[in-house]
């Protein structure tokens, strides 16, 4: 099942509340500010605070 890109118009980290990107390879919506990546599970973002994993950047 595939993540369907217009919920990244209302769904927010539930961190910071900032916006998310999504990351097609690694299946996972991503915030900046908090630098915490959310998985996509089946096509649903799990935007649990608790099942967030540290992301870094990739320079």
């Amino acid at each position: 099942m595939a993540f369907d890109k217009k919920l990244l118009d209302i769904v927010a980290c539930p961190v910071c509340k900032g916006k998310l990107e999504y990351d097609k390879q690694a299946q996972q919506l991503i915030c900046k500010v908090d630098r915490l990546a959310y998985p996509i599970t089946e096509g649903i973002p799990v935007l649990l605070a608790n099942r967030a994993v540290p992301w870094q950047p990739e320079n």
